[in-house]
């Protein structure tokens, strides 16, 4: 399955882009794999909520055209819910590929989260922790996790 992290704002530090590196590497092995930054909307220090609202609004439109892709799965990361077992995921992704989907994409907001339109065109909703983590981190969780689902799906030995 070809994975797709569709995601809002660059990752800033080395250590952070090397850790996804190393898993998109490592994801190699199953299919293609790549990471897509969108710009970040800009906001004030102390945004208002119709500010918040806007730039969600903003940054949803540049994830439209990775939402309407077909033969998808499409799994907004939200903190709200969704939280499921490695085992859980690699599940999802196998019974998305047997109903022929060859691509999933999961999507990461800025830090004000996804807008709720984001959200509701997505077919799973996903959440790493109940926990804050911060958007770099959760890049690279979210990477291997989806690098230990699809090692269970395989059989290999990295999932003990």
């Amino acid at each position: 399955m070809n994975i797709g992290i569709i995601c809002v704002g660059k990752l800033k530090e080395a250590y952070w882009r090397d850790a996804c590196s190393e898993y998109l590497k490592r994801l190699g092995a199953f299919g293609k794999a790549g990471v897509i930054e969108l710009s970040e909307a800009r906001l004030p220090q102390n945004p208002s909520e119709a500010e918040i609202k806007n730039a969600l609004s903003a940054e949803a439109k540049m994830m439209a055209p990775y939402l309407s892709e077909k033969g998808t799965l499409h799994v907004a990361l939200c903190v709200e819910d969704g939280q499921i077992t490695s085992e859980e995921l690699s599940k999802k992704l196998e019974t998305a590929g047997s109903m022929g989907l060859s691509r999933a994409n999961f999507y990461i907001g800025s830090s004000f989260g996804l807008a709720e339109d984001v959200k509701r065109a997505c077919d799973l909703r996903l959440s790493l922790s109940k926990m804050t983590l911060p958007h770099q981190l959760c890049r690279v969780v979210l990477l291997e996790q989806i690098y230990r689902a699809l090692s269970i799906s395989a059989g290999t030995k990295y999932h003990k």
